[in-house]
């Protein structure tokens, strides 16, 4: 049964599906190198374009005293590396043109197909609950992040929510 410990799997095999009308984001056909459940630490995620997909909140409210609907807030820790770029070589603009683009395809998949924001089925509905709330992007200063990481950071969170259970 799905439910709340799953919830990160289930949303980075979302975000790796391939070959349906949205956007593919995982190599060869996308600009990601790495669509994954959790991060595995910076050493590792600086190496390559990633997207690590993590849970910032949960919880399980009851309705009624019997079910309950497991909701959760989904944070995508993205990763492009700026191999190259110096303060002087004038490819950064290049790098951060390129993450911006596949940061485009992401939302897209994060949209989900037309009529349905279950994500496949693996959840109730994503990326629109509370109503008026979608997918916020924010972006780390390149300024900072180049010299530092020799990367390009940004966060994208979102909400979804399960399926109600009897409890």
């Amino acid at each position: 049964m799905s439910g709340p410990a799953d919830a990160v799997q289930r949303e980075a095999d979302w975000l790796a599906t391939a070959g349906d009308s949205l956007p593919a984001l995982l190599a060869p056909d996308g600009p990601w190198q790495v669509v994954q459940a959790y991060w595995p630490g910076a050493r590792f995620a600086a190496m390559k374009t990633g997207i690590y997909v993590q849970r910032r909140k949960a919880s399980v409210p009851r309705f009624g005293g019997q079910r309950l609907m497991p909701k959760y807030s989904f944070l995508l820790k993205l990763v492009w590396p700026a191999k190259n770029v110096t303060a002087t070589s004038g490819l950064a603009e290049g790098a951060q043109q390129d993450f911006d683009n596949a940061i485009a395809l992401l939302l897209q998949r994060i949209d989900g197909l037309p009529g349905d924001k279950t994500h496949g089925g693996r959840f109730l509905s994503v990326g629109e609950t509370p109503p008026g709330t979608y997918p916020t992007v924010d972006f780390a200063d390149p300024e900072q992040t180049i010299p530092v990481l020799s990367a390009l950071r940004a966060t994208v969170t979102y909400n979804a929510d399960d399926p109600e259970i009897l409890g």
